[in-house]
C-alpha cells in the first residue's frame, strides 16, 4: 500500500454492506489484505465486502470486490448497485447507463426512478461451468451434508450459486450447514448457499450464507440463482418478488432474451478516511 490515508465510503444494497473506494489512481495495492482489514467489524470499518472503483478498457468502468477472508468475488449484484449509485453521487458518471466490468464480465446497469436495475446475464447451469465437479445440468439432485440429505439446484450467475428449498426459512441453521456445503468437495472454488422458501407463484423468501463472508443479509446473485432455481422446479413464475432479510428485490428472468433482470435500491452510509 502506497497511501497512509485511504478515503472510502459505506454503502449497502438492502443490509448487504461494503467499503467502496476509488482505485482508480492505482495507489491502492495489497487488495486483499485491505479488504481483511478494512471488512473487520470491531476493528476496521465493518462490511461484507470491499468494492474498488477502476478504470476499464472494456466497459464504462471496472468493480474488483474482495471478501472479508482477502479473496475476490467475481460478481455482486448488490455491490453493482452501489457502485452505480457512488457513480453518480461523486460526480465521476452522470450517465443513466452503464456499464461495468467485473470478473464475470460486463454488466449492465440503468436508473429506474430512485432504484438500479441491472441485467445480470444469462443463468449458467452446466455444472462444469458453475463450477462443480459432475457433469450436466443440477436440478433437485440429492445431497447429504452431516447426516441431512438435502435437494440441490446449482446455478452461477457469474459466480457460483447452490439453492435448497426448505419449508421454514427464518427457523433454518443456516450457520451449521451454510459453512459445510460452501466448502463440499462438489464444488472447487467453493460456492455461495442460498436457502429458499415458496411463499407463492410472486414471492419467495432467502437466506444467504456467501462464500467467504458468511450470512448476510441480501445477496442480488443469490436472489437471480434462486429465482432460476424456483422457475426450473416449476415453484413460482418469472417475475418474483424475493424478500431477504435486509428488504426485498424484484427480479425477472425474461424469456425473450433469457437474461435476468434485477432492480432494487443502493444507499450511502457515510465517509471518511481511515489512516493505513
Amino acid at each position: 500500500m502506497l497511501m497512509s490515508q485511504l478515503k472510502f465510503t459505506k454503502m449497502h444494497g438492502l443490509g448487504n454492506d461494503f467499503v467502496v473506494i476509488d482505485g482508480r489512481g492505482g495507489d491502492c495495492k495489497e487488495l486483499g489484505r485491505l479488504a481483511a482489514r478494512l471488512c473487520r467489524r470491531r476493528f476496521g470499518i465493518g462490511a461484507d465486502q470491499l468494492l474498488v472503483l477502476e478504470d476499464s478498457q472494456l466497459a464504462d468502468y471496472r468493480m474488483l470486490i474482495y471478501n472479508p477472508d482477502g479473496s475476490q468475488a467475481e460478481m455482486c449484484g448488490n455491490g453493482v448497485r452501489s457502485l452505480a449509485k457512488f457513480i453518480r453521487d461523486k460526480g465521476v458518471s452522470t450517465k443513466k447507463q452503464l456499464h461495468i466490468e467485473t470478473l464475470a464480465g460486463v454488466v449492465k446497469t440503468k436508473w429506474v426512478k430512485d432504484q438500479v436495475e441491472v441485467d445480470m446475464g444469462e443463468p449458467i447451469l452446466e455444472a462444469d461451468k458453475i463450477p462443480l465437479n459432475l457433469t450436466g445440468e443440477i436440478i433437485f439432485l440429492p445431497l447429504s451434508v452431516n447426516g441431512s440429505r438435502f435437494e440441490i439446484t446449482c446455478v452461477s450467475m457469474g459466480n457460483p450459486h447452490c439453492i435448497i428449498v426448505v419449508d421454514d426459512v427464518d427457523g433454518f441453521a443456516v450457520a451449521e450447514y451454510g459453512p459445510k456445503i460452501e466448502r463440499h468437495p462438489l464444488f472447487p472454488k467453493r460456492t455461495n448457499v442460498e436457502f429458499v422458501q415458496v411463499i407463492n407463484q410472486q414471492r419467495i423468501k432467502v437466506r444467504v450464507w456467501e462464500r467467504g463472508a458468511g450470512e448476510t443479509l441480501a445477496c442480488g446473485s443469490g436472489a437471480c440463482a434462486s429465482v432460476a432455481a424456483a422457475v426450473l422446479n416449476k415453484k413460482t413464475e418469472r417475475r418474483v418478488e424475493v424478500k431477504l432479510p435486509g428488504g426485498d428485490l424484484k427480479i425477472f428472468w425474461s424469456p425473450e432474451d433469457n437474461h435476468i433482470y434485477m432492480c432494487g435500491p443502493a444507499e450511502q452510509v457515510f465517509e471518511g478516511t481511515i489512516q493505513l
